[in-house]
């Protein structure tokens, strides 16, 4: 194939590197595949065009339409994946890798977009918590609140996934309304390159909001401001580097970094070989080493067995790590593919020779066997084994990055807890059982040092996504060894890229700026039922209020022969009055909700289309015989679910006939949009 000239992507322009122009080569057999380099980009102006251009673009749209437009991007990956597959295989991965990477990447992206919309609302400020009442009279309040950081994210991304790695970053960022400049690593840059070709091509960013660095990252870091962040993917030692640069400490840069992980796989001592779980812990172990080559920040690299079963593990996960043909990724009997280059193959027999060094010995594979196209960066998978794991110090120390695991044994819970915790924090960890107090204790004494811990076995293993893969909905990250940061995590991710902020004010205030209603805001009385408008034409604050209903003795009486709900307070008054709560029987707090929808509720069909839920529901003051009561039904915020639908967040207030609150509550409606 003809050899590619990567290009950066600055300032709405593609701009070819001057001076050294670094040639890349493809895994399989070492033909040049693209030239890249950085050289004259200006980097102080290219984080001036995200912050000045790119980032008051983004922040003038809300939330639901920066997800929208994120929803758009990962269509378009989709719509572009065969051309980004035929340039997977170029950096050694299978078709299968290439899934994880490509359409998981573009599926982050289309998940971080539905929960957007769904769980934020169609504002430009969120709001974090409830109110913090500060007077008596209820005039002068606090709010938590999170606003866009006023500086661009600077996305440093590793090899393995070129194109994941950048879109797990990239999504909550543009979401949260924060410009992006993304750096790859060089040697799978044309991957990245050609992905975001495709995002640029949609016409759906704003110009500013994404750019691309193809080599070098130059004097970048000295320009870092205090509304800048780093997200980091790579070698805990470059990570170190990059963190400890002057303009990192100097102006407080937010610095996240996700790197090496010795992540664990633990046996439970109720797996013996022939259960459903050893079985399980067998092809978790295998698919493991062989996916990506070995080449995942949440592969398995310690897998720990309790000594009775040793010798069988290594039987079942050498026998099947042997069965596997390693070979071109583009040929679909290929079960394992190349390693991204030569370098990183030596570097990999490299650390295998100082675990060996250490105590460990190889029982599968030869870690010097040629296999693969000649030229290719190709290696069978290695199992090692250590009787002695805590005489082997360096299975905890030294990650191999590439298909290779240690099989060690351990005593008893608390051996295979400190063996797992021995390794100084990880990503990921997976215990096979099926045991709950195993998992208990285990999980109780590991979960300190672990970012994500999966329990598997025979119930959930049909469903489960298995040890490897970070979900959009769930964190990625870990402690110590890992980084100590965090990714993902659904609209947690979304915050990572925002300034939380204590907003002290009135009401009034608070609800003007973050364009949502708090309590005791003012309110916008409306004589059209706010349940005939589309969600489109409600506001927020519009206010309906309801007329009263007396709640008698009889309705309470019949509300719990209908309920049997026949609780002392509804029904025995001498019991009620010797309550330090109540003065006499009081009605039941279902049997006001249900009459509350009776005052407020609109039968007829649509734009409301189902009443989803409640939350946050208090009742605050008791509603006795003969004592009236309304409702005040306010439109708090709008949430988007689909272009034609969305969910409307009521606050729902009832008031007595003294004007107390009797109870309060938010109401979910699916709407028309």
């Amino acid at each position: 194939m003809k050899t590619q000239d990567l290009l950066n992507y600055a300032r709405g322009e593609w701009i070819a590197g001057t001076g050294d122009r670094p040639q890349l080569v493809s895994a399989i057999d070492g033909a040049p595949v693209a030239t890249t380099g950085s050289g004259g980009i200006d980097f102080g102006a290219m984080l001036d065009h995200a912050r000045t251009v790119g980032g008051p673009a983004l922040r003038a749209m809300t939330f639901h339409e920066r997800a929208h437009m994120v929803k758009g991007l990962g269509l378009a990956i989709l719509a572009a994946k065969e051309e980004l597959y035929a340039l997977n295989y170029l950096t050694g991965a299978t078709r299968k890798d290439g899934w994880i990477d490509i359409e998981g990447g573009a599926g982050t992206m289309l998940s971080i977009s539905s929960k957007a919309r769904r769980e934020l609302p169609d504002a430009h400020v969120l709001l974090d918590g409830a109110v913090e009442p500060l007077s008596k009279s209820g005039s002068f309040i606090g709010q938590h609140i999170y606003t866009s950081l006023q500086g661009a994210a600077v996305m440093i991304n590793a090899f393995n996934f070129p194109v994941w790695g950048m879109l797990e970053k990239l999504a909550p960022a543009l979401v949260a309304g924060v410009p992006a400049i993304v750096k790859p690593a060089s040697s799978t840059a044309y991957l990245t390159e050609a992905a975001v070709r495709v995002m640029i091509d949609s016409g759906l960013l704003p110009d500013g909001a994404l750019q691309l660095i193809v080599g070098g990252v130059g004097d970048l870091f000295d320009h870092l401001t205090g509304q800048d962040m780093v997200s980091f993917t790579g070698s805990a030692a470059t990570a170190r580097k990059l963190r400890s640069h002057p303009s990192i400490a100097r102006e407080s840069v937010r610095f996240v970094a996700e790197q090496d992980s010795l992540n664990s796989a633990i046996l439970g001592p109720d797996a013996a070989p022939g259960t459903p779980e050893f079985d399980l812990f067998v092809a978790e172990v295998v698919n493991e080493i062989t996916v990506k080559a070995g080449q995942k920040c949440t592969a398995i690299r310690r897998a720990i067995i309790p000594a009775a079963y040793l010798d069988a593990a290594q039987d079942a996960i050498a026998g099947a790590l042997e069965a596997k043909t390693v070979g071109d990724p583009r040929d679909k009997a290929s079960g394992m593919g190349a390693l991204v280059s030569c370098a990183q193959r030596d570097d990999v027999r490299a650390q295998i020779a100082k675990l060996v060094a250490s105590g460990a010995r190889v029982v599968s594979g030869d870690p010097a066997a040629a296999t693969g196209p000649e030229g290719g960066a190709f290696m069978p998978p290695v199992l090692l084994r250590a009787d002695d794991p805590w005489a082997a110090t360096a299975i905890h120390d030294i990650e191999a990055f590439g298909p290779v695991a240690t099989i060690m044994p351990y005593d008893d819970i608390a051996d295979a807890v400190a063996l797992a915790n021995r390794g100084m924090g990880s990503l990921a960890l997976s215990m096979f059982t099926h045991d709950p107090q195993a998992a208990r204790d285990f999980v109780v004494g590991a979960a300190a040092y672990h970012g994500r811990m999966l329990v598997i076995n025979r119930d959930n293993a049909r469903e489960s996504t298995g040890h490897g893969s970070p979900l959009p909905v769930l964190v990625h990250g870990g402690p110590g060894r890992a980084g100590g940061s965090e990714e993902l995590g659904g609209t947690r991710a979304v915050k990572h890229y925002m300034q939380r902020t204590a907003i002290q004010s009135t009401p009034a205030m608070i609800a003007a700026i973050s364009e949502q209603y708090v309590p005791d805001a003012p309110k916008h009385f409306v004589d059209t039922h706010p349940f005939r408008k589309r969600m489109r034409d409600l506001n927020i604050g519009d206010t309906l209020k309801t007329a009263s209903r007396t709640v008698t003795i009889a309705d309470i009486e019949h509300f719990a022969e209908f309920t049997g709900d026949n609780f002392y307070a509804h029904m025995d008054e001498e019991a009620a009055k010797a309550s330090p709560i109540f003065e006499g029987r009081v009605a039941h707090g279902y049997l006001i909700l249900s009459f509350a929808a009776g005052l407020f509720v609109d039968p007829d069909p649509g734009p409301v289309l189902a009443n989803t839920g409640l939350e946050n529901l208090r009742f605050l003051t008791p509603l006795y015989p003969d004592d009236a009561m309304r409702v005040e039904l306010t439109v708090r915020s709008k949430s988007l679910k689909s272009d034609d639908e969305g969910v409307v967040k009521w606050a729902v207030e009832i008031f007595n006939q003294k004007d107390e609150l009797v109870a309060t509550y938010d109401l979910l409606t699916q709407n028309e949009a």
